[in-house]
């Protein structure tokens, strides 16, 4: 009897292994909601749009920090900057926490194989990545590349070597690449063809040779600076009809550190060394960005195609995140690095088989470290336990009923000369700036009011009192940031 019970759970074993759902995790650089399904009448994004219609779209959706490297880490780790202490380039989880456990690594630890494609964890700027949380080794491609020779003169540019770890002790005696090209070259010219080929070139061997469940998580590049895109997504825009920022000047009393100018973009001809950017260059930027949005929504197209070919959406969870916004000359800022909405809101799409319903959003605020507890559950995965802070929440009853609630405000943050924490409400950001651990009558407040001033015009911190003081109420239920590593 009871080995007949024993072979019985022995055959029942891979039809266990087989039901659990694979994880197709898409990452998108420096893209910020300027998509078709977020209401851009301009952007030309047929397939992410298509990928929405499938399932949930967050519209107030926030990373926890404004920057490449620590974002990803917010998302793979499950902690939030202010927990770790981890905000700039060069910081490495397994310094502070040698033995994580990331999200690749739970999903592996219950029956997956993970692996990844593309840029996933942030790799230059004195980051490599983190090898420990994959099975197999990560598929890697340029970050910043170029196809014309005039976009470099042959010299090895600033942004090839920050994102190559190459020559990081002499980077400013280093040229300037072009801020953009166009060649009338096919996808696969470029890093982010190729991830998409090898995707594809996964998931056919996925359905030839089932085995584990997958976690894959796919990383691209664009629209990333530079606005290396191949000349057919240039084509798609009349730059004259592109959206321009309405509101180009700093808030109205906004403290000085919560602004920025030039930074990263100074690192591209043709741009003023001095960050002042006119209306002709302008537009060539934001023209340029748009065609980026729209080439990477052509590999996420061929990718998601092949997973409906090879008959895997039907038990695959699909995520889209951006890891950050991107501003385009609103508060004459350009790029990221800043507390403001442009910089922090993200697209976030969930698609889970059973679960989440065709065609439906919500308003619940998210924060990327939300996705570690949210897969897990979605996965039917054990709660996750770590070593390092597990700041999320899951998202899964409201992706079972997109109008139930499982957090009132968003959490985020920026370091400058103090530490910029923030909350979003559904109609206000608080930004409280100030050293951590001092004294809260030190700290230089921001107040936004989303609802009568959606364009940031003026800090209201004075103007509105008891919004601020009901705000950093809500704000006091975190734990002071810790100090940077």
């Amino acid at each position: 009897m009871i080995r007949s019970i024993l072979a019985a759970i022995a055959l029942l074993a891979p039809c266990l292994a087989a039901d659990k759902p694979n994880v197709l995790l898409i990452l998108v650089d420096d893209l910020k909601p300027t998509l078709g399904c977020y209401g851009d009448a301009a952007a030309k994004t047929p397939a992410i749009d298509q990928l929405a219609e499938r399932g949930m779209r967050f519209d107030l959706a926030y990373c926890n920090q404004s920057v490449c490297a620590p974002s990803r880490i917010n998302l793979m780790a499950g902690s939030r900057s202010t927990s770790t202490g981890i905000y700039n380039f060069g910081a490495d989880v397994r310094k502070v926490y040698p033995d994580a456990v990331t999200l690749p690594q739970w999903f592996s630890k219950h029956g997956y194989q993970s692996q990844a494609l593309g840029k996933v964890f942030h790799f230059g700027h004195g980051n490599i990545g983190d090898p420990a949380s994959w099975d197999v080794p990560v598929f890697k491609d340029k970050l910043i590349e170029y196809l014309e020779p005039e976009s470099t003169g042959g010299k090895l540019t600033r942004e090839e070597a920050y994102f190559s770890n190459r020559e990081l002790n002499r980077i400013h005696e280093l040229p300037r690449g072009a801020a953009w090209e166009s060649p009338d070259v096919a996808d696969d010219a470029y890093a982010d063809g190729r991830v998409a080929n090898e995707a594809i070139r996964r998931l056919k061997a996925a359905k030839e040779n089932p085995g584990k469940p997958f976690f894959m998580a796919l990383g691209f590049a664009r629209p990333h600076l530079p606005f290396s895109v191949p000349k057919k997504y240039w084509d798609l825009y009349d730059p004259a009809k592109l959206p321009q920022p309405e509101f180009t000047k700093a808030p109205a009393g906004a403290p000085a550190q919560a602004g920025k100018h030039g930074g990263e973009i100074v690192n591209f001809k043709p741009i003023p060394q001095n960050g002042n950017i006119g209306e002709k260059m302008r537009r060539k930027l934001i023209h340029g960005y748009y065609a980026g949005a729209s080439y990477t929504d052509a590999q996420i197209g061929k990718v998601i195609a092949e997973l409906d070919r090879q008959g895997l959406a039907d038990n695959t969870i699909i995520v889209l995140w951006g890891d950050h916004g991107w501003h385009l000359g609103d508060h004459d800022i350009w790029t990221k690095h800043t507390n403001y909405e442009q910089a922090n809101r993200i697209p976030l799409l969930i698609i889970a088989p059973g679960v989440t319903q065709a065609h439906q959003s919500t308003k619940q605020l998210a924060e990327t470290v939300d996705l570690y507890p949210t897969l897990a559950e979605l996965a039917g995965l054990p709660a996750p336990v770590a070593p390092q802070p597990l700041d999320g929440t899951s998202l899964v009853p409201v992706l079972k009923d997109p109008a139930a609630r499982v957090r009132d405000h968003a959490y985020h943050c920026y370091p400058r000369q103090g530490i910029g924490r923030a909350i979003r409400t559904e109609r206000y950001r608080l930004i409280e700036w100030k050293k951590s651990g001092a004294p809260p009558e030190t700290a230089e407040l921001e107040l936004y009011d989303y609802q009568e001033d959606p364009l940031e015009t003026k800090n209201l911190a004075e103007d509105k009192p008891e919004v601020v003081a009901e705000l950093r109420a809500i704000l006091a239920r975190h734990p002071e940031a810790a100090k940077r590593r």
